[in-house]
């Protein structure tokens, strides 16, 4: 969740995010390791992205946060993989999403935030890339819920032939 550029302006209504399931030549998975801001204890993992701004696209939106978040700029967009409607209590706010999650690959494996606000900073541990029996196994928090479900899917079936509408998400 990028709480992002917007996130610190945030005043609640639908907000349009575009995340990204970003994949390297050995099928793991980029997530970022997240917490609230004064609380490290609470953490969870996700996947790059944010919020729309301004009149860019979500496939823009998508490529910015992208860069931001991990410094990561050599990527092939794909399809919007998921769609999902969350809700959840962050940095003393609601945040009521919309997320779009594009498939992406690269062979840039290296991450480095670039473009992180000040929330962020106070809010993302990292990244780490995992693969799918990482992320079977893991014990964390990790958002979208059934993730390693869903990339096992991804990656035995190929991309599904339309967005698939995740459940509604209410922390």
């Amino acid at each position: 969740m990028r709480a992002e550029a917007a996130a610190d302006t945030y005043e609640g209504g639908l907000r349009k995010v575009a995340r990204v399931v970003l994949l390297d030549p050995d099928d793991r998975i980029l997530l970022l390791h997240g917490h609230e801001p004064d609380d490290p204890s609470d953490d969870w993992w996700f996947t790059p992205g944010g919020g729309v701004e301004g009149e860019e696209t979500r496939e823009e939106a998508a490529l910015r946060e992208l860069a931001e978040e991990t410094g990561i700029t050599e990527v092939e967009l794909g399809p919007v993989l998921w769609r999902r409607m969350c809700s959840f209590p962050f940095a003393g706010r609601r945040w009521d999403q919309d997320e779009w999650y594009f498939l992406a690959r690269t062979t840039q494996t290296a991450t480095a935030a670039t473009a992180l606000t000040d929330l962020e900073r106070r809010s993302v541990a990292g990244a780490r890339w995992w693969t799918c029996q990482e992320l079977t196994r893991a014990h964390e928090t990790v958002y979208p819920t059934r993730l390693a479900e869903l990339l096992r899917r991804l990656l035995d079936e190929g991309p599904p032939a339309g967005p698939v509408t995740l459940d509604t998400e209410i922390v």
